[in-house]
């Protein structure tokens, strides 16, 4: 058929990934927001109601050290961490529009950037092992691997190759 676009199916480890992805981004939205309200409030109040919410000693060595960063939060920080956080959520978005979509572009584009946590987050594992540092770690570790499979695979059968274009008979 002249003119039809033949539709790329998506693999459902793809969604998979897009959907975690997307989760990301809404998380950091809400967090973006949620620092967005502390805007001309009493920061060092809400830490140390949190901590105790928290039903930790407020007294005690890290809750102390939360607290006191607070205490030294100003507006123009709270503005450029929410600023920082809504662009973050809208790149995790798009990648997961893209990933949805089955796109190269975002497979490549996840790769390249949950590629580059990479050393980082295994350091930090390394230095400090904790369960969340390891599920995380291993997580993106998974989710890289899986999408540059993917890519390489695609090479393989000319899914991400630019092609010329035909033309009308």
């Amino acid at each position: 058929m002249a003119g039809h676009k033949r539709k790329r199916r998506s693999p459902a480890g793809l969604k998979a990934v897009a959907i975690f992805e997307g989760s990301k981004g809404a998380v950091v939205l809400l967090t973006g927001l949620g620092l967005m309200a502390l805007i001309h409030k009493d920061v060092h109040a809400f830490a140390e109601q949190l901590v105790r919410h928290l039903s930790l000693n407020p007294a005690s060595h890290y809750p102390r050290i939360f607290v006191d960063a607070a205490d030294k939060v100003t507006d123009l920080q709270l503005w450029l961490l929410s600023l920082s956080a809504f662009l973050y959520s809208v790149m995790r978005f798009i990648e997961a529009f893209g990933l949805w979509k089955g796109k190269g572009w975002a497979e490549w584009f996840a790769v390249l950037s949950g590629g580059m946590y990479l050393p980082v987050e295994l350091f930090e594992v390394i230095r400090r092992m904790t369960y969340v540092k390891l599920i995380i770690a291993t997580s993106n570790v998974v989710i890289v691997i899986y999408l540059a499979y993917l890519l390489v695979q695609g090479r393989h059968k000319g899914r991400h190759r630019l092609k010329k274009p035909v033309a009308p008979t």
